[in-house]
């Protein structure tokens, strides 16, 4: 029986191994369809698979560290290395920033079901600004050390490179951390307004990122509305949407960043993203710590109020006293 056992957990980890390879695969392909090209070097606004690394080890633990170094090591031969050295280091530098984020996230007890500020903070300014610096130094420096960009564009790559890995936290962990929770929907009396959601952002998101008319402002209303009703589960699949739309937007040079430089575009785009994830973040982590905590005050007056019946007269007069004592009982 413990062989048994211990062989299933070997088997459970390879598979998770093998589901986190594919799965940074899969989306660093997908992030690598909008790249922008910086003096030579092709960078990503919006990198998914650190949202995707982090997410796993968060939820399945530091095992499933290799699907992540095997993930980003056929991503970067995916990119033309195929294998080389710089490709490895590369690697190698992707791989240790999600795993420096997860272990200071660790540090400071955080809780994937986001259900505190404090844990929305910690993402933020832990996780992502921090943890993502790893990525983009090495990445930024092979480059340059391979003469493959020149010294005077070495801040703008760098720049580039670790906002898209922030964004890419920010953004997609948040997703992936509700979506190991969630459940089968079920129709309540807020499913017309979820749908209304849906419906809204779709039409929303697609007019403020490609409209010269600059209104990325109509963005924040509708993250405000799915944080306030919905939590994380309805703000987060918003701010993916949001974030991706813009990156379309802005990879395309339309709406409002048409007739930009790549440096405000850059700037623009991470502004706009990172405003987007703090908002859906921290206003759901709000929303939802509030709530628990009038749940536990709830429970906490319904105890008391227990406690104060049975203590009352009448909670004695229904069976507190003793037989002897009992009203009607004569001596």
């Amino acid at each position: 029986m413990i062989r048994s056992e211990a062989a299933r957990r070997r088997t459970a980890t390879a598979l998770r191994v093998l589901a986190v390879a594919a799965a940074y695969y899969v989306s660093g392909q997908l992030g690598l369809e909008r790249q922008v090209k910086v003096h030579g070097s092709m960078v990503t606004p919006l990198w998914p698979p650190t949202g995707v690394a982090l997410a796993a080890l968060l939820c399945w633990g530091l095992r499933v560290w290799p699907g992540i170094a095997l993930g980003a090591l056929f991503v970067t031969a995916a990119t033309g290395d195929s294998f080389s050295a710089d490709g490895i280091v590369i690697a190698l530098g992707n791989t240790l920033a999600p795993l420096g984020a997860c272990y200071l996230l660790r540090m400071v007890d955080f809780r994937i079901e986001l259900d505190r500020l404090r844990d929305g903070l910690a993402l933020v300014f832990l996780g992502a600004l921090p943890g993502m610096l790893v990525s983009s130094t090495v990445g930024s420096v092979v480059l340059l050390a391979d003469d493959k960009l020149p010294r005077s564009a070495f801040w703008l790559v760098w720049f580039a490179w670790w906002a898209g890995d922030t964004m890419g936290v920010l953004i997609v962990t948040p997703l992936l951390l509700v979506l190991s929770r969630a459940r089968l929907p079920q129709l309540t009396g807020r499913s017309v307004e979820a749908v209304a959601l849906a419906v809204a952002a779709l039409i929303i998101s697609p007019l403020a990122t490609r409209s010269h008319l600059t209104m990325l402002f109509l963005v924040f209303p509708l993250l405000i509305w799915a944080a306030l009703r919905f939590e994380l589960a309805g703000s987060a699949p918003c701010a993916l949407l949001v974030a991706v739309l813009a990156v379309v937007a802005a990879t395309d040079r339309v709406g409002p960043f048409a007739q930009l430089t790549l440096l405000e575009i850059m700037i623009n785009l991470t502004t706009l993203n990172g405003s987007v994830a703090l908002t859906s973040l921290l206003l759901a982590a709000i929303v939802t710590e509030h709530k628990n905590i009038r749940r536990r005050l709830e429970r906490a007056c319904e105890e008391l109020a227990d406690v104060v019946e049975h203590l009352s007269p009448s909670g004695r007069s229904t069976g507190w006293l003793p037989p002897e004592e009992a009203p009607g009982e004569g001596r």
